[in-house]
């Protein structure tokens, strides 16, 4: 575990110190698109964010090769290498889209050749768990369409979910974080050195995330651009195919005790089947449901459009912040519910907190004006945004409080716009003070 914590740290590290250097190049370069309609952002902000995640990949494998044992991964497998050689072909191809925006369908092949370079290399599935069938081996291009198709989907639909501040990076942290403990379960609780490559994906992928969220998180200064989404991507997508297809369920010798018990002992060879489509549960709905939505209108299933379900959430009345951590919250809920399921299928109060769990964000969700606050003796450890403000006097009223007659919005303005609170050196009409919306500094 303290390889996988030096791993993860020097990924972040490296990732997090170059992204500063990168912006520059980026805003050098002209990687600074003008504002689109589709988009939320109200400046030019530089993309080609993924160059210091795609150094930060390479950081932590070069860190993994040198690693007593870790070093092992790389003696027994080639996945490593070939997950380095797809991650560098979908890399250029997300920069010279950053930079020139080049065609989708061209982008749609440089998808499916980076997935082909990883299967040429060993990456691919070899056999999925069928529940009622058992382990059914693939023919060779079974295996290869089957992971190309992977590939392409997981490639998009974290491409597709890529719309807020802070959102893919995040959705894709928490979905690794997630992986990373069922793959480690696998290997240790049972032995089983296949997982291992999946192990070492899925903490490098944390690291690259966790390394660029400081930078791109609200108001963002810098994108990841399609060089950072496609590239996380596609990292995601192998850690789960070596998960589903190389790992062999026959190894965890779970057909023993009574028929009821082998049942549920058999729940970790099936999540393979589960897991990879919960940690890109939301971002493949939202592929799903744009390309319907498209179909529908007769446009392009690649033509751009505000109808994702960030832009629903800003439009229904929450905030960027807000929308952002709804978002978390569901991807979360999924992902760590699938990884405890996986852990123990008999206990029903696994079922019972999702339930719950979900009610409450459902609760959060249809509350879009609701702003919770923190008490007196926590505000000090807790954002601006979450703390009782102080009362507003006026010349012949009353003090009225801020968050009184509507709840504070993010700009510090009451809902009702009646009255804001006091803002020192800004001075308004007859010597009141009132503050405006905060402008974004860079």
């Amino acid at each position: 575990m303290r390889e996988y914590l030096l791993t993860l740290c020097i990924t972040a590290a490296v990732t997090y110190l170059l992204t500063g250097p990168v912006r520059k190049f980026a805003i050098v370069a002209g990687a600074m698109p003008e504002i689109r309609a589709r988009d939320v952002h109200r400046e030019p902000t530089p993309r080609l964010g993924g160059i210091a995640m795609f150094f930060g990949l390479c950081a932590g494998l070069l860190v993994a090769d040198h690693l007593t044992n870790l070093s092992e991964v790389f003696e027994n497998s080639n996945e490593p290498r070939a997950l380095l050689s797809g991650a560098a072909v979908i890399w250029l191809i997300g920069v010279l889209d950053d930079k020139f925006e080049i065609d989708a369908l061209i982008k749609l092949g440089g998808q499916m050749i980076a997935a082909g370079v990883m299967v040429v290399q060993g990456l691919t599935i070899l056999w999925i768990p069928v529940p009622g069938v058992g382990t059914v081996a693939l023919t060779q291009w079974q295996g290869t369409l089957l992971t190309v198709a992977l590939v392409v989907i997981t490639i998009n639909a974290v491409n597709f979910v890529d719309g807020l501040d802070g959102l893919a990076a995040g959705m894709v942290c928490i979905a690794a974080a997630a992986f990373f403990m069922y793959a480690y379960r696998i290997w240790y609780s049972y032995g089983i050195e296949a997982a291992a490559p999946a192990s070492l994906f899925a903490v490098i992928l944390m690291g690259m995330c966790l390394g660029f969220l400081p930078h791109n998180m609200h108001p963002a200064r810098i994108f990841m651009g399609d060089s950072g989404s496609m590239l996380i991507g596609l990292v995601l997508a192998a850690g789960a195919i070596s998960v589903t297809g190389q790992v062999d369920p026959d190894l965890m010798n779970l057909f023993s005790g009574s028929e009821r018990n082998s049942v549920h002992q058999m729940v970790p060879v099936y999540i393979p089947l589960v897991m990879p489509l919960t940690i890109i549960a939301i971002p493949a709905a939202d592929l799903i449901l744009a390309i319907v939505r498209r179909t529908w209108r007769g446009q392009s299933p690649f033509a751009a459009d505000r109808g994702h379900l960030h832009h629903r959430l800003l439009e229904i009345g929450h905030s960027h912040s807000r929308a952002v951590l709804i978002m978390y919250f569901f991807s979360a809920l999924i992902a760590f519910g699938a990884l405890a399921y996986s852990v123990n299928a008999a206990s029903m109060w696994i079922v019972l907190s999702v339930v719950i769990l979900s009610a409450a964000g459902l609760v959060l969700l249809l509350l879009p004006r609701f702003t919770p606050r923190a008490p007196r003796w926590a505000e000090h450890f807790v954002p601006p945004r979450y703390r009782r403000r102080k009362a507003v006097v006026t010349e012949g009223e009353p003090p009225v409080a801020a968050d009184e007659g509507g709840d504070a919005d993010e700009s510090g303005a009451g809902a009702t716009g009646d009255r804001v609170p006091v803002a020192a050196g800004v001075s308004g009409v007859n010597g009141a003070t009132a503050v405006g919306p905060r402008s974004r500094t860079r």
